[in-house]
């Protein structure tokens, strides 16, 4: 979506920071919502911007590093900020039933948006989804249906449902409503300038499973700076793309010097990125390309590992995804592309409860014992 940013040039940040604790203070930057009436929200949005000291100093960066941590969103993911814009512009719009395909955090949202809004929902998703997901779906009452396939065969289907006269009253967030869904995304690089003091950071390291959370940052520090809210850091910004090696179309396509995806079959443990066929990848890789960025991958070992280096360094207990973008900082770093002596922020997507499985193996071991001082001395927790 375009906008007129002339129009645009008499919002001002006094005018944002007046506005509501969540997305919507950005409402003149979105497609949808003017009207306070009309949208379907739980709130989401200004979720902490975490200081990692530790763990920049674990990575070898010597410049500040910055966790935006949107696990904190009503539903644990960013999927929330994404969700609440698409859904509005669907009741605008007149549909009368909630949608989506979903790896899991989408499919979250969806039934609590419409649980909240009173709306009835039908969601897809995978059949081999975690389990932490399902349930975390299914208790909103909307009806949930698990498809024998990947979510790529999800997506496909969606597609050709919205086609049918059964569901021309139904607003898919990420089909028939997608521009919007899309939009919401930008609210994550509005938030993050905002939060530096109306700075955009040197670079930014962002997962990837479509490619478009990627591109919308990417946008979003653009607009900022075309309608005179912020000014762009000396050299510009620069764009780092995450991927896990199960699923690695984008990266791998930046990697062998082209724009064009090759689809694959998604494997590992990282599903919320589990994306075969990405839509918005050959517009990542420009935006990417563009900034001087670069597009990494991080196997399932060094996901888990990840995830407990950001949960021992920070507090933040991220699920797969979180913890790909950690893998693919320390690589990034090692391997030169980005520079440990500009401001970073990496982007937490969702909520480590939801992927407990993904590291139930690999934490240490819980101590049992007599409920007396002898047991805490047997235990060895007294001299």
């Amino acid at each position: 979506m375009a906008y007129d940013a002339a129009a645009l040039a008499s919002v001002t940040r006094e005018q944002i920071e007046a506005g509501p604790q969540n997305i919507w203070r950005y409402a003149a930057l979105l497609p949808t919502g003017q009207d306070p009436a009309t949208r379907v929200t739980l709130d989401p949005g200004l979720t902490p911007l975490v200081s990692a000291t530790a763990l920049a100093a674990e990575v070898g960066l010597r410049a500040p590093l910055w966790v935006k941590d949107d696990s904190a969103n009503p539903t644990h993911s960013f999927k929330d900020r994404v969700v609440s814009v698409a859904l509005t512009a669907a009741r605008e719009l007149g549909f009368t039933r909630f949608a989506c395909a979903s790896t899991g955090n989408l499919a979250n949202s969806v039934a609590a948006h419409a649980a909240r809004a009173g709306v009835p929902s039908i969601v897809f998703i995978p059949g081999d989804l975690e389990q932490g997901k399902v349930i975390t779906t299914a208790v909103y009452g909307g009806e949930l249906v698990a498809i024998d396939g990947s979510y790529d065969d999800v997506n496909r289907l969606c597609g050709e449902l919205v086609e049918t006269d059964e569901f021309e009253d139904t607003a898919f967030v990420n089909v028939n409503v997608r521009p919007f869904y899309a939009e919401g995304s930008k609210t994550l690089g509005y938030e993050v300038a905002e939060q530096l003091g109306w700075r955009i950071p040197a670079q930014v390291v962002v997962p990837m499973a479509s490619g478009e959370l990627l591109t919308k940052i990417d946008k979003a520090f653009s607009e900022l700076v075309e309608i005179g809210l912020v000014e762009a850091p000396e050299g510009g910004w620069t764009v780092f793309g995450a991927q896990s090696a199960g699923c690695n179309p984008i990266a791998t396509a930046l990697h062998n010097g082209t724009d064009q995806i090759i689809p694959v079959k998604p494997t590992g443990i990282a599903k919320s990125l589990n994306i075969g066929d990405p839509a918005a990848g050959s517009y990542a890789i420009e935006a990417v390309t563009r900034t001087g960025g670069w597009m990494d991958y991080a196997d399932d070992d060094e996901i888990r590992d990840a995830i407990q280096l950001l949960a021992r360094t920070t507090g933040v207990f991220a699920e797969t995804a979180g913890g790909v973008t950690v893998a693919v900082l320390k690589k990034l770093v090692a391997s030169g592309k980005l520079d440990p002596d500009k401001e970073t922020v990496v982007y937490n997507t969702g909520e480590g409860l939801k992927t407990l499985d993904a590291v139930a193996g690999q934490v240490g071991p819980t101590h049992r014992i007599k409920p007396s001082l002898r047991g805490a001395r047997d235990a060895g927790l007294l001299g």
